[in-house]
């Protein structure tokens, strides 16, 4: 009974205290209400603390040389029983908005408890001072603290998507929060590097009215994350990952005009001469990035990389007849090689025994060169042989799937006997492309396909117009192989996709440790997670 007592007199004290505080006009010359308001936290009565955590915020501001010890009072509230806890958590917006103070009220989130409340905190705090408030936040991200990831999480989950709301001036404050972010990607998953990209490309700095040095500005955080100055090691997955992942995250940014070359030269003098030892499943991940890059290589680009892109073909494509090409190698190094060339053309008169005249000594017309013009035409005559041969015979089993589906009794059966249909139209594209690709080289001087003409086998195929009937109904255009598999990946296609979002995946939702935090990279950190 004597303890209810003591309990009842200690929240009346409280209250009378806080009264005293709210009507005096000046409230420093009762400090030692404060402090006694401030004590009250270290006892024992419940309501007492409850009361505590409303008014310590309260008063805060009055009393700056009680600053810390307020401080320290309401993060050993956040330590106690939940009521209490979320009590504690309310006040902190009206306690301060210092750099030290917002990493205090971050690190609560390291406990896992009330999250909610933290996260209101903290966009309290944010809408009160944007600058001051996310600078500590990306601190976190860029030290590799314990919370970084739930601070990746809070960003992601409350911050960038009311970025119209709280960063303004807008045009200064894009500028702040990129600054931020390249300092914070110094060593960060795919996943991270992916969410912070994309963030980045919504802001309106970097849109459709942006001038060219701002989108390469973005192409060289892109390039500074794939590790275009290390030296390229076969047997490090993570920087092929990395480096394939960058260079489809680049494709965008390279259709505004930013620059490609480094990725290009990297490829050629890096990668080519090694391409033998890189793991099998990891090659045409690679041919695939520069194939899809290679419509915005520059001149003085493609004549840097032809020779290795001939290279490569002269290895792929074979002499004579044979049974069976790799037929993805081959569209890709195709495709590459056209769009080079047309940038460049008399450039192949030395690599392949062209007689292409531009009027440029460069076009070595007094050189003698034939012996390697018939070696390709031999080369381009037994892909076009194989390729056909093998188109025959893929036609002739692509007639027995839609019988084999009628007949599948399972669900089972039928997803399986489509995948493989679907695999075989995709195959079909890619035989077609290199018969369309492989017969304009047969002459002396042939025209490039410098354009949109051809599309990758595994990118989204061109919808093709449909033609109105005399009834006005629409016909469905006959299947030639080349119909569109699926409706994902708008541009640079489903390969786009399937890359960088393997990147993407464990991104944990409001919290938690992701998935992808392996090492790698020769110790420089974290691991893009795709093992």
């Amino acid at each position: 009974m004597a303890t209810a007592n003591a309990d009842a007199a200690e929240v009346e004290r409280l209250y009378e205290l806080g009264d005293r505080l709210s009507s005096a006009k000046d409230k420093s010359q009762h400090a030692a209400d404060y402090e006694a308001i401030i004590a009250s936290v270290k006892g024992q009565n419940v309501k007492a603390k409850q009361l505590a955590a409303q008014l310590i915020p309260r008063y805060f501001r009055s009393f700056p040389a009680l600053g810390t010890f307020a401080m320290e009072a309401m993060f050993d509230l956040v330590e106690m029983e939940e009521l209490i806890r979320i009590q504690a958590i309310r006040g902190f917006p009206l306690l301060g908005k210092d750099a030290e103070f917002i990493s205090k009220i971050a690190d609560i989130l390291e406990e896992n408890v009330e999250r909610d409340a933290v996260h209101k905190a903290l966009m309290s705090l944010i809408r009160q001072d944007v600058k001051n408030s996310l600078q500590p936040l990306f601190k976190h991200v860029e030290s590799g603290s314990e919370i970084r990831e739930k601070i990746i999480c809070f960003l992601r989950d409350k911050v960038f998507p009311v970025k119209a709301e709280l960063l303004k001036p807008q045009a200064e404050m894009e500028r702040y929060i990129t600054d931020l972010i390249k300092k914070s990607v110094q060593d960060v998953t795919g996943l991270e590097f992916k969410l912070f990209m994309d963030f980045l490309r919504s802001l309106s700095i970097f849109g459709d009215t942006a001038p060219r040095e701002s989108f390469q500005e973005l192409i060289e955080i892109i390039q500074a994350q794939a590790d275009l100055d290390a030296q390229f090691d076969v047997s490090d997955i993570d920087h092929i990952e990395r480096w394939t992942s960058c260079i489809y995250m680049a494709l965008p940014i390279f259709t505004r005009g930013a620059s490609s070359s480094k990725f290009l030269n990297y490829f050629a003098k890096q990668i080519v001469p090694v391409f033998d030892k890189i793991p099998e499943e990891k090659k045409l991940d690679l041919l695939k990035t520069v194939a899809a890059s290679s419509p915005y290589a520059v001149a003085q680009d493609s004549r840097q990389l032809l020779p290795s892109v001939v290279q490569l073909l002269k290895k792929y494509m074979p002499g004579k007849k044979v049974d069976d090409i790799n037929h993805n190698y081959v569209e890709c190094l195709l495709y590459t090689f056209h769009h080079l060339a047309h940038k460049t053309p008399n450039t192949t008169n030395s690599l392949c025994g062209y007689k292409i005249v531009t009027g440029q000594p460069s076009d070595r017309l007094g050189e003698d060169f034939s012996e390697h013009y018939k070696d390709f035409i031999e080369r381009l005559t037994g892909t076009e042989d194989t390729v056909r041969a093998a188109s025959k015979r893929l036609t002739q089993g692509m007639a027995d799937f839609n019988k084999a589906i009628s007949s599948a009794k399972t669900e089972e059966e039928k997803t399986k006997i489509k995948a493989d249909q679907q695999k075989s139209t995709m195959t079909m594209r890619s035989y077609n492309n290199i018969l369309a690709m492989s017969q304009p080289l047969h002459g002396k001087s042939p025209l490039f396909i410098g354009d949109k003409k051809i599309t990758l086998s595994w990118m989204e195929q061109p919808k093709k117009p449909a033609a109105s009937t005399a009834g006005g109904k629409r016909t469905q255009p006959a299947s030639n192989g080349n119909a569109p598999l699926n409706k994902k990946g708008r541009g640079d296609g489903g390969m786009h996709n399937q890359l960088v979002n393997r990147a993407f995946e464990g991104l944990p939702r409001g919290g938690g440790r992701g998935s992808g935090r392996g090492r790698g990279r020769g110790g420089r950190g974290r691991g893009w997670g795709y093992r």
